[in-house]
């Protein structure tokens, strides 16, 4: 009895919990042979690593045209077509920590295919409290900022110049 691997079946999908984008990656190949081999392994090693990933999304073909001259001189006539097609994917990762994610982008680009581009953008995200430590920073820096007490000393001191 011969039991088959995963790589016979699509990968498994997790359920996103919060929808907080975490990477987003893209894929580029002249062939769409290579790309879909290696969309089918980037979507096993997420789901081994229990990332949440949206399904390949197909991006529009990118085509490039040339003519040719065949001979140099005199045989205009004579031309050549060439074309090339760059096949696009990209995939979006959800919900996971920044290191798993980090883990599976360095394992994904080691195990890289030969004549597949790989782009990732991964969002960070700012710990709790950040707004406020930027807003107390900004208030220390600035002269008002200093103590309240030299404010009102301040503030004395003009008024009884004045008076």
């Amino acid at each position: 009895m011969i039991i088959h691997g995963r790589s016979l079946y699509p990968p498994s999908y997790h359920p996103r919990t919060h929808s907080v984008p975490v990477a987003q990656l893209q894929f580029r190949a002249y062939h769409p042979q290579f790309l879909e081999l290696y969309m089918h392994f980037v979507g096993h090693a997420a789901a081994a690593l229990g990332i949440p990933i949206s399904r390949p999304v197909y991006l529009p073909t990118q085509r490039s045209l040339w003519t040719v001259p065949r001979g140099p001189f005199v045989h205009k006539k004579s031309q050549e077509n060439f074309e090339r097609k760059v096949h696009k994917r990209a995939i979006k990762a959800w919900d996971a920590d920044p290191e798993v994610v980090d883990r599976w982008v360095r394992y994904i680009s080691r195990h890289t295919m030969p004549g597949v581009g790989l782009r990732v953008t991964q969002w960070k995200r700012a710990p709790p409290g950040i707004g406020q430590q930027m807003v107390d920073a900004a208030v220390g820096s600035t002269r008002l900022g200093s103590s309240a007490d030299n404010v009102k000393a301040l503030a004395k001191k003009i008024v009884q110049q004045e008076l």
